[in-house]
C-alpha cells in the first residue's frame, strides 16, 4: 500500500480490461479524464439505494463519525488558537489541495492518500498546505508564520479500529536562512515555546514531553545546546534528546521533534525541519519548520 509499484489487484484489474484501454486512457487530457470519471460515479451513484448508504456508514473507516466529544475538542482547540502569538497567522485551509500536494514535496506515496476524480487530493497533512500558503506568502513577507486546525483523511489503514480521520493542530514557520543555524533555531524556539506552553496548560497532569532529535547536522545539534535549551522560558514539560530516532529520517531535515504524554507512551504531536518551502519557492537558503499536535489525542489523554 505504500510504495509506488502496481499492486496485484491493481494488476488484476488491468488484465481484465480490454487491450489497449490503459494506453488509451492515460493518452485522455486532464480535462476529458475528469469528464470520464465523473459519468462513471454518475452512473455508479444512480444505483445506490438507501441501505446501501448505512451499510457503509457503519462498515466504511472512511466515512464513520469520530468518537471524540466535538464540545471537548472545540475547548481545547479555542484555547490554542488563544495561546498562538499575535504574529502567527490563522489559516482555514480547504478540505482538498491540488493534486501531489503531499508527493511532491516530501516522500509520502500517493497511494496513502484520498486522491479525487478532478485533479486534487482531500486534505491529508495540514503542513503541507500551509507550506504550500506559506511559499506563497513569503514573495511579499520576510518571514512567515501560519497555523491551521484540521480534519484530515489518510487512505492507509491504521489497524485496530482506528479512525482514517482526525483532527490536527498544525504550524508552519519559513524565513530565509541567515547562517550558522540562527534560523533554524530561532525558529524551533518559536515552536517548542508554543508546544510547551498548551501542554502546560491543557495537559499538566498527563506527564507531557517534547522530544528532539537531531539528523546529521552538527550545526544545528549546537544550536540546540547553546541556544535553543536556554531560549526555552519554562521547564514544566521537558525537553528530553532521542538520539535513538530514526522514523522521519529523509523525511525531516537536519532536526525532529515529538510530542508526548502519559511518560512519554502516547505519541500525540510531530514535527521537524524540511525542505518545502525551499523545494516550492526554488531558493535553497529558504529554511522551514513544520509540527503538529492531534487534537483529538489530547482530549482524550487529559479526560482519562
Amino acid at each position: 500500500m505504500d510504495g509506488d509499484e502496481p499492486t496485484g489487484a491493481e494488476r488484476r484489474v488491468w488484465a481484465a480490461m480490454p487491450a489497449g484501454a490503459r494506453t488509451a486512457l492515460a493518452g485522455l487530457s486532464g480535462t476529458d479524464l475528469r469528464t470520464l470519471l465523473l459519468g462513471v460515479a454518475r452512473d455508479r451513484a444512480a444505483a445506490v439505494r438507501p441501505p446501501e448508504v448505512v451499510r457503509r456508514w457503519h462498515e466504511d473507516r472512511f466515512v464513520r463519525p469520530a468518537r471524540t466529544d466535538p464540545r471537548a475538542l472545540a475547548r481545547v482547540e479555542a484555547r490554542m488558537w488563544q495561546l498562538l502569538p499575535a504574529d502567527v497567522a490563522g489559516v482555514e485551509l480547504a478540505p482538498v489541495v491540488p493534486l501531489g500536494t503531499c508527493s511532491a514535496v516530501a516522500p509520502v506515496s500517493q497511494n496513502r492518500i484520498v486522491t479525487t476524480m478532478r485533479a486534487g487530493e482531500v486534505l491529508s497533512d495540514p503542513t503541507n498546505a500551509l507550506a504550500v500558503e506559506a511559499a506563497v506568502r513569503r514573495r511579499r513577507q520576510s518571514e512567515v508564520h501560519l497555523a491551521a486546525a484540521h480534519r484530515v483523511l489518510r487512505a492507509q489503514d491504521f489497524g485496530g479500529g482506528a479512525s482514517a480521520h482526525f483532527r490536527l493542530f498544525a504550524l508552519v514557520s519559513t524565513a530565509r536562512d541567515t547562517g550558522s543555524g540562527d534560523t533554524q533555531a530561532r525558529l524551533l524556539i518559536r515552536h517548542l515555546s508554543y508546544w510547551r506552553a498548551v501542554l502546560a496548560e491543557l495537559a499538566p497532569a498527563a506527564a507531557p514531553r517534547l522530544h528532539v532529535t537531531t539528523f546529521d547536522d552538527p550545526v544545528v545539534r549546537e544550536r540546540l545546546a547553546d541556544t535553543v535549551r536556554p531560549g526555552l522560558a519554562n521547564d514544566v514539560v521537558p525537553l528530553v534528546d532521542e538520539p535513538e530516532r530514526s522514523r522521519g529520517r529523509g523525511y525531516y531535515t537536519g532536526c525532529a521533534l515529538r510530542i508526548t504524554v502519559l511518560g512519554g507512551s502516547l505519541e500525540i504531536g510531530d514535527g521537524g525541519l524540511t525542505d518545502w518551502t525551499a523545494r516550492l519557492s526554488g531558493d535553497a537558503k529558504e529554511r522551514c519548520l513544520v509540527s503538529c499536535l492531534a487534537t483529538e489525542r489530547l482530549v482524550d489523554a487529559t479526560s482519562r
